[in-house]
């Protein structure tokens, strides 16, 4: 989470004379880290990067609170400004004459509103205009202007309805039941699942979407003359499903979902009400409902002098743990070495065992004040494991030879996997509800997307696929894939067997029928008996598509290579050009012609509009061969050629 936040406006908090630069660097060394500053008129706005667990540092006085403990430890002066309110008559009650409320508190931990007449609808002042304009805030009218403001200013979502519109003057506070649909601020109608916070009036309509957006039913407009202030801390996991579902990604959503202090609520409304009296000359009224049945208790952690250095690996004296501690705002007791510390409301969320404590004394300390060490011990660099290093190996072959490895989601939709896949609970969509039984589909949509960026690739990859086991997790099964655009098959082929020969394997290819691939278009891969992996054309595709188990191709492969001593005599080489009757295996040609004892190797070289061109090695490993000799060979080639394919020498 990023915001912005006026320099101007965090120094109505902080006292210092610190400039933004140092601002910038001492907060990001020690707390919530500061990306950028630019320029804003005559002022300066700081772009702050908020990470999850520091919600309470998302707002301008949370992190004046965090300068005011980190600057000091670099020598820069710096004293916190509280907060304070102007609103001193203002009293909590549990009841209300102008409001009849019922609250679920399992939903909404604390629920606080006030009643305020006769306000005067408007623009805001200079000075709030630009410092929402700085932090990326439209301004839209004063009533609006004060829930954004307070909001940025203090970390607390607030909201305003507009008195009158609420039927009954009663809010039901409740969980939404499956169907009702509700009408948000923007024009937007959304149909709830149920279990949404919502809030209806007194004749049952829907007017908030509570912790996401307000309901266009209870709208301040130029009209409105009563508004009710209302400031609230919600169940984080409601809102986070709520608003993730809706795909409604508020700025109040975004705090409330990660977790917000009840008793920041207190500052919250009592802001409000002031800028209240002086934006809107608004008349407030004295009581402020306040519905908080479980008022937050200190939280005590407990640690001592050993427990600290153990996890630091220095030694601070105790006065100056309790220094940098008091800082933050935790008060704390030493009781001889052992450490008492109360932890503020504030940081209640995320600060729960002495390792949270550390991790305090420490940044305030300073990680760059810790001693350095460089570490010791044999790096081995590579992994040990013969199975990766085959793996490895695999990859860089097929990198070799044009090949581009790519990483494919794990997750796909229901139409691409075979009966008894593992279903997700939680999706985020349907094209990402099941585990993977094969990698066809998610190759396919890989190459899909790189056709047309060139004329031909080769996409490969090695990740597990899932295969359904009853009453079990499914098998991760590890597969090398692959998918061709642009290849002939032939070339295709090729390359499968190039990596075959690379690791050692001899396989044959047998024409089967599968599930995924074409009728008549897909070759099972075998080797002696065992079928290791496929190639085939996909189901209505152009592609080309391979796989492989590759715990059967490690086991298969023989790890050494077979010494063959050099020949002593040297082989007569020649080509030879062929046409074949139509569907003539060419592979079937060349077994036929290595049959011949005197045929140390063959291969095909090329091809023309219905010949081939095999290029053919003859050698005996007792002598040099003579012209006359070859001659002899390659006629019984030939007649054999002719007889069982029907093949003739090219003109």
């Amino acid at each position: 989470m990023d915001i912005k936040i006026l320099d101007s406006w965090i120094r109505e908090f902080l006292e210092t004379k610190a400039k933004p630069a140092e601002l910038q660097k001492y907060l990001s060394l020690c707390g919530p880290s500061v990306e950028r500053i630019e320029k804003f008129g005559n002022d300066y706005v700081y772009d702050i990067e908020v990470t999850t667990n520091r919600i309470d540092t998302a707002s301008v006085y949370g992190v004046a609170r965090e300068a005011s403990a980190i600057l000091p430890r670099f020598g820069v002066n710096a004293k916190l400004s509280r907060l304070k309110t102007t609103s001193k008559d203002n009293i909590f009650v549990k009841y209300v004459k102008y409001l009849d409320v019922s609250v679920d508190s399992k939903l909404c931990k604390r629920f606080t509103a006030v009643l305020i007449k006769n306000v005067k609808i408007g623009d805001s002042p200079e000075i709030v205009k630009t410092r929402l304009e700085s932090a990326g805030v439209r301004s839209i009218n004063n009533v609006v202007d004060i829930s954004n403001y307070v909001m940025i200013e203090l970390g607390q979502p607030v909201h305003t309805f507009d008195y009158d519109k609420i039927k009954g003057h009663k809010m039901v506070l409740r969980e939404s039941r499956k169907g009702e649909v509700i009408t948000t601020l923007d024009s937007k109608k959304f149909t709830l699942n149920g279990g949404d916070i919502v809030i209806e009036d007194g004749e049952g309509r829907l007017i908030d979407l509570a912790g996401v957006m307000g309901g266009n039913l209870s709208a301040v407009d130029s009209d409105t003359k009563n508004v009710l202030l209302f400031v609230q801390t919600y169940d984080p996991v409601r809102v986070r499903k709520t608003s993730m579902r809706l795909a409604q990604r508020t700025m109040a959503a975004t705090i409330f979902e990660k977790g917000t202090d009840t008793e920041l609520v207190t500052p919250g409304i009592l802001k409000g009400i002031d800028l209240f009296k002086s934006m809107c000359k608004g008349e407030v009224e004295r009581e402020i409902i306040d519905i908080y049945p479980n008022p937050v208790r200190p939280k005590k952690v407990s640690l001592d002098v050993d427990f600290i250095e153990r996890h630091l690996g220095v030694s601070i004296p105790k006065k100056d743990i309790s220094s940098y501690l008091s800082s933050l705002e935790f008060e704390n007791t030493w009781k001889g070495n052992n450490l008492e510390v109360s932890v503020p409301s504030f940081r209640s969320i995320d600060v729960t065992g002495p390792e949270d404590i550390i991790e305090e004394i420490a940044r305030i300390y300073g990680y760059h004040n810790m001693p350095s060490e460089i570490m010791t011990g044999r790096l081995t660099g590579r992994s040990t494991s013969p199975q990766f290093a085959f793996e490895e190996k695999i990859k860089n072959y097929l990198s070799g030879w044009g090949g581009v490895e790519v990483y494919t989601l794990s997750l796909v939709s229901k139409e691409s996997v075979s009966d008894g896949a593992l279903k997700l609970k939680n999706p985020l969509g349907s094209d990402s509800e099941y585990l993977r039984t094969s990698h066809i589909s998610s190759l396919v949509s890989a190459a899909q997307e790189n056709t047309g960026t060139f004329e031909s690739f080769h996409l490969f990859e090695m990740s597990n696929i899932y295969i359904p086991r009853k009453n079990d997790l499914p098998e991760e099964r590890l597969m090398l894939v692959g998918i061709f655009e642009g290849y002939k098959y032939r070339d295709a082929k090729g390359i499968v067997e190039a990596l075959l020969e690379k690791i050692h394997l001899n396989a044959d290819f047998e024409m089967v029928e599968s599930n995924g691939f074409s009728a008549g278009k897909c070759a099972a891969i075998m080797v002696g008996k065992m079928e290791v992996g496929r190639i085939g054309y996909p189901e209505n595709s152009k592609y080309i598509y391979y796989e492989f188990e590759v715990e059967k191709l490690y086991k298969l492969s023989a790890k050494t290579n077979e010494y063959i001593p050099v020949a002593k005599y040297p082989a007569q080489v020649e080509d030879i050009t062929l046409v074949f009757p139509e569907k003539t295996k060419t592979g079937e040609v060349g077994d036929s012609i290595a049959s011949n004892p005197l045929v140390k190797d063959w291969e095909l070289t090329g091809t023309y509009r219905g010949s081939f061109t095999f290029r053919i090695w003859y050698q005996n490993p007792e002598k040099t061969l003579t012209d006359a000799e070859v001659e002899k060979e390659r006629v019984k080639i030939l007649q054999k050629l002719k007889e069982k394919f029907g093949g003739q020498i090219k003109d």
